[in-house]
């Protein structure tokens, strides 16, 4: 099987640690973690910064049999709402639905206290992005995980993954994409 995961930074691996934007190594990021433990073809699609962009036909993108999907926390930074950033996720995968006969719709864990997250807007927004996900996902009939659930590390700036928090991630992805096989299954 091969995959676009498609994100932001945590799916990109960016350490936040670094001043320059750079990655964990490849042993801790959960791209490739999910690629090792599965053998499957894994690209990674992170991008540091990136929000939910314009729609996009398939053939911008890489060509997989599954596509993972997980945006939304730079689009809370920026100040918009769970309800506004859910709308323009469904504007971003209309034109995919089609072409991907697998897509994954993955809330990010919520955002914590930190040195990134200061207001109580973006605790609240960050956990109303879940229902707002999984009624999307619901709405288009793909699958969806909450990311929430897995007890996912984050970093002291309260949005980053940490080390730990990658290999809990992948693992929580793994369970989700392979739970597809069997349904029924809550991909929670």
């Amino acid at each position: 099987m091969r995959l676009l995961c498609f994100g932001d930074s945590n799916t990109y691996g960016y350490d936040p640690r670094s001043f320059l934007g750079e990655r964990y190594p490849a042993e801790s990021r959960w791209t490739d973690l999910l690629a090792r433990s599965t053998g499957w073809e894994v690209l990674n699609g992170g991008c540091n910064g990136r929000s939910i962009p314009a729609p996009v036909s398939a053939a911008q993108l890489p060509q997989a049999d599954g596509l993972i999907i997980m945006l939304g926390s730079n689009d809370l930074l920026q100040g918009c709402l769970a309800r506004e950033i859910s709308a323009r996720m469904e504007r971003f995968l209309m034109p995919l639905l089609p072409t991907y006969s697998h897509i994954l719709l993955v809330a990010p864990p919520p955002m914590k206290q930190g040195a990134w997250v200061t207001e109580e807007r973006l605790l609240t927004e960050s956990a109303m992005l879940t229902g707002a996900y999984e009624a999307l996902a619901r709405r288009l009939g793909i699958a969806f995980a909450d990311a929430g659930l897995w007890g996912v590390e984050l970093t002291f700036d309260g949005v980053h993954f940490s080390e730990a928090g990658h290999r809990v991630f992948a693992a929580g992805i793994r369970a989700a994409l392979e739970c597809r096989e069997v349904p029924p299954c809550s991909l929670g």
